[in-house]
Parts: C-alpha cells; structure tokens; sequence
C-alpha cells in the first residue's frame, strides 16, 4: 500500500528490524524501537477516541520525536510540530487554530506544555504513553487499511505576511509524490547516511525523515550548537560517515567562509543537496573545488509544494556574476511562469513561478480565504477544476530553458523611480573578496538601501567596489558590517531581524 507513508515503516522494521534510523547526541533508535513506540503512541490516540483530528507534538528534537509523529499518523491523524525555540505567542495562535484535544511532550517541554492554553485539551508526556506498553495492533491495522492518500498526516506553520502563522497542511499522497521524486534526482538508498540541519517542525526535515523510511536509510540528527563551530560540525561529519546533507545555504556558506577546508574536509559527503537562500557563488565554488567526487544539487520549493519542486545539478563553478539556476521541475509537476498579464513568460521574460502537480499540499489548515488566494484554478485550463500555488516568487528563464530565481515579488524596491530586485545587490556584494553572508533591506522612510553582511571585508571597500559593478540607483546608501548574521531556526537569514536592526541603526 505505497499510497501510505506507513508502508515504508512497517516494511523498514521488516527488512532492517536492528539497523540505527535516526540518532542524536544522547538517543538511537533502531527501525524495530521506531515501529514499537509508533504503534504504542497509536493505540493509545485510538484507545481514547482520538481520530483525523491534529494532534501537536511539543518534545525536544530526537529520535522519540520522529516516532510520535509516526504514532500520530498510524492512529488515522495528522502531527503539528512544536518547540521549545518557538514564541510562547506563535504557539498560542497555533494551538487556537488547531484546537487539538491533545498534545504529546516529553520531560523537556512538559512544564512549558503545562502553561500552554489548550482550549479543552490535555497535555501528556510521551513516558506516560509508553508506560502502558499495549499496542492494538488489529485495530491499528485497519486504520491503515481504511486510509486514503488525501487523508492529512502532518500541518507545519509558516510565517503569513499579516504576522498570523499560516498551517500548511500535506498528505500522503503529496508526501510520497515529493519524497519519492526527491530520492530519484539524488540517489538515496539503504546505504545513505544523512545529516539533519533543520529543525522538526519545518517541512525541510522531510528530506530525511520519510526517505529513511522509504529505504532503509540512517540520520542523523545534527546538534544545533555546532552549526557555529564549523570545523567541530565537519568533524561530526566524518566521526559518523554521513555522506549526504539537504541544507540551507547558509549552513554551507558558514562552513566555507571561515576557511574550515584548509583545516579539515568532509570525507565520505558524496551528495550535496541545498536551498532555501540563494548559494553565493564564492562560497559554492569552494565547496565544489574542496569535493570534487561529490554532486551538488540546487533545490528550490515551497512548503506549500510539499517542499522542493525544482531541481538543478551543478557540474561545474560558476563565474561571480552568474547565479546559479533553480533548474527544471522534478518530474509529475509543472512550473508556470506568469507575467502580470496572465500570459506564460518566454526567454528571458520575468514571471511568477506557479507550480501544479501530485505534490501540492491541501491548503492552509482553518484558513479558507489565503487557502482560496494562493491556490487557484489554473488561468490556463478554462475545462475543469485544476488547482495550481501562486509561490509569489519571481524568476525567468535562461538561454538552456533552465529557471533562474530572481527575488520574492514582495520583496521588490521602488527607489528613485526604479524598480529593484534585493537579490541583485546582494549577489553582487556576495561576490566580494572578504563578505561572507549579505542582506539587505529597504528604508523607506529615508529613502536608501541598507547592505548587512559579515565577513573580513570592510564597508568603505565594499562600497567601493559595489559601485564599480552596480548603477548608481541600485547602490546601498548605508553598509553596515555584523559579526554575526541572524539567522532563523530554520538556517535562512532572519530579515526580520534585520529589518529591526534597521530601525535602530538610524
């Protein structure tokens, strides 16, 4: 029943019932331990009448973690991610939309759980679950018979634009479509061995969680605090032989940009996979040149797409003024590229990525009206109903039909009559001997362009050089040098954050 992302568990306990499938610092679990706590966590949601409702899961990221979410999904419902890194505030509007009648933590997160308003439901430890010990396993059975591949199994917030967290809400079929594709255009198999990045409660983590299941594979769960110790999270690498990573850029350019290849290189890293940020090209190429058996791939996607929907193999280094393409769409969808008209963008031309396809999510969970806004009856199929998502990402196409992101739509700058795409600037200042990670922002009430970035550059160089390379329009008014970028949980650079910063720094 391969319309069912169950199948991959009960198969993986069956054919590698002791073999590790997802470790961290002070945890394993082995594909038999992941199938007995799921099918534990299951009764229990079934014993007490909890069915195709959301059930949030608020525990520490580890192996136990993974296993609720399983156990959520074999009881017939669907996990909504929580964590302790989370605003008490964006927690509560979760839990006022879903309106869960449960919520599964561990002794971690129980104390923050017991102050949460639950609006009626309850809060468990996840010890108190497998305290019981019973599984059910006919009744679990057929649940898993009963299931369809549109029932939902897991809803993951997103920023909105109006400050309200928007749930993405997935099912099996999107999943398995998406993982599926994914596997295919990297290679995974029982021998992969992957390093974790990203926290749970993001869809960026299905790179790893669903295609260990699907194959039989091993992750690891990578300690946030050694993303800023670069030569430390290299080492973690090579003690535990992972050989793939999906990351965000950032996480890759914090390694390269400090020089950690002249001190140690990662030695069994045979597929390189990442997204989210554009890759600077600097820092790109020095990864290609210090791994030069490995592959590296470009993902672009949306969380609203079950995650990546494009793809792009990169075969070579690129020059400092090319950005490198977001590519083709993986196979069983469709990129649209629609220009403000309505009409499909040609060569060259600027358009909205809109992609239709298997893996499109069900929408926003209890959110009709931006569910009805973003996904929306193809303007291209008049004949019947087909949805497609409006990314509100702009790109074009270049000269091999490859895409090439150019910037978010609402990211774009109106200055001094112009219109401008941040992304520019920033690729340019990303080019620069001495810049590490680049930002910038808009002051509108001043009326100029501030460039954040860090590295060993200075601002009056940087300046310099950027008005060498960019018209005059298109040049920061203001360079501000950080130590630190502030990056959200998720590796992607926190403009928020900065846009904070631009309040103060004036």
């Amino acid at each position: 029943m391969n319309n069912n992302v169950i199948s991959y568990l009960i198969s993986a306990a069956e054919r590698f019932p002791g073999k590790t499938a997802f470790c961290s610092e002070d945890e394993r679990l082995t594909f038999s331990e992941l199938d007995r706590i799921s099918r534990t966590v299951g009764t229990f949601l079934h014993e007490n009448g909890i069915c195709r409702r959301p059930v949030a899961v608020f525990m520490k990221r580890s192996p136990r973690e993974i296993a609720a979410f399983f156990g959520v999904i074999r009881a017939g419902c669907f996990y909504v991610p929580l964590d302790l890194d989370m605003p008490s505030a964006r927690v509560d509007l979760i839990l006022g939309n879903i309106m869960t009648p449960l919520v599964i933590c561990d002794g971690e997160t129980a104390e923050a759980a017991g102050k949460l308003d639950l609006r009626g439901g309850r809060a468990i430890t996840i010890d108190e679950i497998l305290s019981g010990g019973g599984t059910d396993d006919e009744a679990l059975d057929l649940i898993y018979r009963k299931a369809i591949d549109t029932d939902p199994i897991y809803v993951v917030f997103t920023s909105g634009s109006t400050g309200v967290p928007k749930g993405v809400c997935a099912c099996h079929r999107s999943v398995v479509d998406y993982v599926t594709r994914l596997s295919e255009t990297l290679g995974f198999s029982e021998d992969t061995v992957f390093g974790n990045q990203s926290p749970l409660y993001f869809d960026a983590c299905l790179k790893e969680l669903y295609p260990t299941l699907m194959f039989g594979a091993t992750t690891f769960l990578i300690p946030k605090r050694l993303f800023t110790t670069p030569v430390a999270l290299v080492n973690y690498l090579n003690e535990n032989r992972i050989n793939t990573i999906c990351w965000a850029a950032p996480a890759l350019t914090m390694i390269s940009a400090f020089d950690t290849f002249s001190v140690v290189k990662p030695e069994y890293l045979r597929t390189v996979a990442f997204g989210s940020e554009v890759f600077p090209v600097k820092q790109f190429n020095r990864w290609f040149r210090a791994l030069p058996g490995a592959s590296f791939t470009n993902l672009y996607g949306p969380t609203e797409t079950t995650g990546m929907c494009c793809f792009y193999r990169c075969g070579r280094e690129f020059s400092e003024d090319e950005t490198i393409p977001i590519g083709k769409p993986f196979p069983n969808r469709e990129i649209i590229l629609l220009k403000p008209d309505g009409t499909v963008a040609g060569e060259g031309e600027e358009g909205e990525i809109c992609v239709r396809g298997t893996a499109l999510t069900l929408g926003y969970y209890n959110d009709p009206e931006r569910t009805e806004a973003a996904f929306v009856q193809n303007p291209l199929n008049g004949s019947y109903p087909e949805k497609i998502y409006r990314t509100g990402d702009l790109a074009k196409y270049d000269s091999e039909g490859d895409l090439v992101f150019i910037s978010r739509k609402d990211r774009q700058i109106k200055h001094m009559g112009h219109r401008i795409e941040p992304g520019e600037i920033e690729i340019t200042a990303a080019g620069f001997p001495g810049v590490a990670l680049c930002a910038c922002v808009y002051d509108a009430g001043k009326r100029r362009i501030i460039l954040f970035f860090t590295g060993e550059a200075e601002p009056d160089a940087l300046g310099a050089g950027m008005r060498d390379r960019l018209p005059g329009y298109m040049v920061p008014g203001r360079i501000i040098k950080l130590n630190e970028m502030p990056l959200t949980p998720n590796g992607k650079i926190n403009r928020l954050a900065l846009e904070n910063m631009k309040q103060e720094s004036r």
